[in-house]
């Protein structure tokens, strides 16, 4: 016979499957952290390249083949990262008899993305302004208030990814002559850690 106590943590778990998206992969945070750096070398080649170590050069942002390599190459790491997390999420939903695609998967990418896509948005707007200092910062905030959002419904550790991006996203914005290197920080640097620690925490 059964305690009342593992009835209750057995109810607990069927609501927190009905109502949180819990197949997300940590090794997913990792690739994306890995493209996400493989994509600020090459930003870092088409923007400074060969001139000084660091500082932005206007004459080079402004040709019009380099903001289109950005472009791509944006799209791209969006493109492979988010079908990374897709193929890693379905194998761990498999593995743990779960359905990836539910309503609580849903509210996550609901959550997630109209933060994001806002903020593409703004990006491509600013970007043809010629405000291409300030891309970093909005992408950094921009993803950060998505992923807090996003964390009430899936794991809540979510949201310290969030506040860190959001942190480094403001200090971008008063500082934007250092933006690629705090944007390769963010979704980079942070993006390995986080998944790392959520593989050993939760995958493992």
């Amino acid at each position: 016979m059964r305690k009342p106590e593992q009835e209750l943590a057995e109810i607990k778990s069927m609501m927190e499957r009905s109502t949180r998206f819990l197949s997300l992969s940590g090794l997913a945070g990792v690739l994306a952290g890995i493209f996400a750096m493989l994509a600020a070398a090459f930003a870092y080649y088409w923007i400074y390249f060969p001139g000084v170590p660091y500082g932005l050069h206007s004459a080079a942002i402004e040709d019009l083949n380099a903001l289109y390599n950005l472009l791509i190459l944006a799209f791209l790491t969006l493109i492979m990262s988010v079908g990374t997390t897709l193929i890693l999420s379905q194998r761990k939903s498999k593995r743990k008899a779960q359905t990836l695609w539910t309503p609580a998967s849903r509210r996550f990418v609901e959550a997630l993305f109209l933060p994001v896509l806002v903020g593409g948005i703004f990006c491509l707007a600013i970007m043809i302004k010629g405000h291409v200092l300030y891309i970093a910062p909005v992408t950094l905030i921009f993803y950060g208030l998505g992923l807090i959002n996003a964390a009430h419904f899936t794991l809540g550790d979510i949201k310290y990814l969030g506040f860190c991006q959001l942190g480094l996203g403001i200090i971008a914005a008063f500082f934007p002559e250092f933006g690629l290197l705090i944007w390769t920080l963010g979704f980079g640097v942070m993006h390995i850690v986080y998944g790392t620690l959520m593989h050993l925490k939760y995958d493992r």
